[in-house]
C-alpha cells in the first residue's frame, strides 16, 4: 500500500507551488508550510510535499539512500523517473547527512540555465535570526538563516556555485513544516 499523498492533489500541489516560489522569491525567508501528505517513514513532511508540488513525469528525481524508502510513494504520486545517479536528476531530495556535493549536480547549459537541478534538502530546524548572511535579488538589505545540520563544506560550495550564475542549482531547504529558498542568484557569507 503507498502512504496518502495530497487529499486534493491539484489544489495542494498548488498551494505548495506557491510557498515554494515564494521562498525562492525571498531567499532566506523561513515560511510556515502545512505539508498535507503522509509520506513513509522518516521523511521530512515538508520535503516531500515539495517533491509533490514540483515533480512530474517529465522531471527525473534522485534519492539519496535515506530518502529511497519513497521511492514507490514519489513514483506513484508524481510519476517521476526515478534517477540513477543525482547528476541524472533534475530534482534531488536529500539529508544534509547525504547530499551530493554541489558542483556534482546539473547546473543547466549557457543556452538553457533553466534547466538545472534543484536540491531539496531536510534539515532538522532551520533559524531565521542566525547564521548565515544572504544578499542579492529579493533580499532588500541582508537576511540571516541557518539550517541545522549542516556541513562544513556547503557554505564554500555554494559560493562556487553563485560564482557560476546564470548557471548553477538553487535549493529548497525543509524542517517539519518550514521551508526557505536559496537561489542560485544568493551571495552567503559566513
Amino acid at each position: 500500500m503507498v502512504e496518502r499523498g495530497f487529499a486534493e492533489p491539484m489544489f495542494d500541489a498548488q498551494r505548495i507551488f506557491r510557498v515554494v516560489l515564494a521562498a525562492i522569491a525571498e531567499p532566506g525567508r523561513v515560511l510556515p508550510l502545512d505539508p498535507g501528505c503522509a509520506p513513509p517513514g522518516p521523511i521530512d513532511p515538508a520535503a516531500a510535499a515539495a517533491v509533490l508540488a514540483l515533480c512530474d513525469a517529465d522531471t527525473p528525481l534522485w534519492l539519496s539512500p535515506a530518502m529511497t524508502v519513497a521511492g514507490d510513494f514519489f513514483r506513484f504520486h508524481t510519476g517521476a523517473p526515478i534517477a540513477a545517479t543525482a547528476g541524472d536528476a533534475l530534482f534531488v531530495l536529500a539529508t544534509a547527512a547525504e547530499r551530493p556535493a554541489l558542483a556534482s549536480l546539473c547546473a543547466g547549459t549557457a543556452d538553457y540555465p533553466d534547466r538545472s537541478a534543484t536540491l531539496i534538502l531536510a534539515v532538522q530546524t532551520i533559524v531565521s535570526d542566525d547564521g548565515w548572511r544572504l544578499s542579492g535579488p529579493g533580499i532588500a538589505d541582508t537576511r540571516s538563516v541557518l539550517p541545522q545540520p549542516i556541513d562544513d563544506r556547503f557554505a564554500d560550495e555554494w559560493r562556487q556555485n553563485h560564482a557560476r550564475f546564470p548557471l548553477g542549482i538553487d535549493v529548497v531547504l525543509t524542517a517539519r513544516g518550514r521551508i526557505a529558498g536559496l537561489p542560485r542568484s544568493t551571495r552567503l557569507e559566513n
